[in-house]
């Protein structure tokens, strides 16, 4: 219902604009047709049009980006919350059934390690809102370091696999040539790991992601992750990199997320001097997201 009225409020917007300039162009027009041989009230006349036309375009991209902007905050603010909600209302579930009855010591240490998960993925939900505050503050410092990409690269692709329980064949890691880059070793770490997850995440039950490491040109060095979901529009291709973005569509709505993964990525890359990017061929045919960085040995 929300969501169906915010529409309806961004489509009023967007006619009552388009409705103004259209009767801004009839008067106009018809002034012109009445004074076409004033010279001078012609030319103030177009001026005057322009601005009003341009102050109406304006001012309705500012209310139907900003509407957009809520929406997006709204859905981050419910995604959080049920990422916050839901581990904690399992480990409080189970200490609650290890207080009031006896439990076999086999289904005692299920519940110690379900809590742990639990808590485990609280932390992470927590560290990941806590991370966009740091890479989206102004002149911050990075603690820099040498990181040896494919050790980093490498030891996120193992705690991958640990976390969502992957074989080898589900998830891949081809390293290239040894290199190194300058940077903070939390943050390039949390980037790479943010591309694998949400490489597994939405490719559904059946994953197939590769990882690899390239030295493409002698002065950067780049991470690939390329996954065989359902791909990305092309027009979203820039847009997912968005604070709270995430791709309209019924996988969204099926798996839950923060919408900052990938804004990480690129705030992370950004800051240790490179970028990135994703790339795909549209729906269906997967995904390839790259991070690149600059080599500094």
């Amino acid at each position: 219902m929300v969501l169906a009225g915010r529409r309806k409020t961004i489509a009023f917007f967007i006619a009552l604009g388009a409705g103004l300039i259209s009767v801004i162009l009839l008067l106009y027009v018809g002034w012109v047709l009445l004074n076409w041989r004033t010279g001078i009230l012609l030319f103030l006349g177009v001026l005057l049009v322009t601005a009003v036309i341009s102050g109406v375009v304006l001012n309705t991209i500012f209310l139907v980006r900003e509407i957009r902007r809520n929406e997006q905050h709204d859905a981050f603010i419910n995604a959080v919350t049920h990422e916050l909600k839901t581990p904690v209302a399992s480990i409080r579930l189970y200490l609650e059934t290890l207080q009031t009855r006896p439990v076999e010591e086999a289904k005692r240490k299920e519940f110690y390690r379900i809590m742990l998960d639990d808590s485990e993925r609280l932390l992470a939900t927590i560290e990941q809102v806590l991370r966009t505050g740091r890479v989206g503050a102004a002149g911050r410092k990075a603690n820099l370091t040498r990181i040896d990409v494919n050790d980093l690269v490498g030891s996120c692709v193992e705690r991958a696999r640990t976390l969502h329980k992957a074989p080898p064949e589900s998830l891949q890691y081809h390293p290239g040539a040894p290199v190194a880059t300058m940077g903070d070793l939390d943050e390039v770490q949390a980037a790479v790991s943010n591309l694998i997850d949400n490489a597994i995440k939405y490719s559904g039950g059946e994953f197939r992601v590769t990882v690899e490491t390239a030295n493409v040109d002698g002065k950067h060095v780049y991470v690939r992750v390329r996954d065989a979901g359902p791909g990305i529009p092309r027009a979203e291709l820039k847009q997912i990199f968005k604070r709270f973005h995430r791709v309209p569509g019924p996988l969204a709505a099926r798996i839950k997320g923060t919408g900052l993964g990938l804004y990480i990525v690129r705030s992370v890359a950004k800051h240790h001097g490179g970028r990135a990017w994703a790339e795909s061929e549209g729906a269906g045919r997967g995904s390839t997201f790259v991070m690149q960085l600059p080599i500094r040995q």
